[in-house]
C-alpha cells in the first residue's frame, strides 16, 4: 500500500482503536499491522504528538513479562478530535469513491 495513504490514516486508526480501550504502544502497532503494513517506528512519534496535543494521556502498568508498559488513553479532547476526523474521512473517502466509480463507468 502507498506510504502516503498509510501515513494519512494512521492517526485515525490509532484514535479509533483507543476509543474502545486503553492500549500500550506495541499492542497498537501489532493490531494495526495485522490490517495495514506499518513501520513500528512511525507509530511512536505519532503517539508522542497526540499526547503533546492533549488528545491522549499515558500511565504505566507493571508487567510480568518485563519492564512496565506505557498505556495510552484517549482524553475527551481526543474523542472530539477523533469524531471530527471520522466525519472528514467519511466525506473524503465518499468523494474519492464517487470519483473513481464515475470515471470507471464513464471511461
Amino acid at each position: 500500500m502507498n506510504v502516503q495513504f498509510k501515513k494519512g490514516v494512521l492517526e485515525l486508526c490509532v484514535l479509533v482503536m483507543l476509543a474502545k480501550k486503553d492500549r500500550y504502544g506495541f499492542e497498537l502497532a501489532e493490531s494495526i499491522s495485522r490490517r495495514i503494513d506499518i513501520a513500528e517506528g512511525s507509530l511512536y512519534p505519532l503517539l508522542r504528538r497526540l499526547k503533546e496535543q492533549d488528545y491522549l494521556s499515558t500511565y504505566h502498568v507493571e508487567s510480568t513479562e518485563g519492564p512496565s508498559r506505557k498505556y495510552y488513553s484517549m482524553t475527551e479532547k481526543g474523542r472530539t478530535y477523533m469524531e471530527e476526523l471520522l466525519e472528514e474521512w467519511k466525506q473524503f473517502s465518499g468523494a474519492i469513491n464517487r470519483l473513481i466509480e464515475g470515471e470507471m463507468t464513464n471511461g
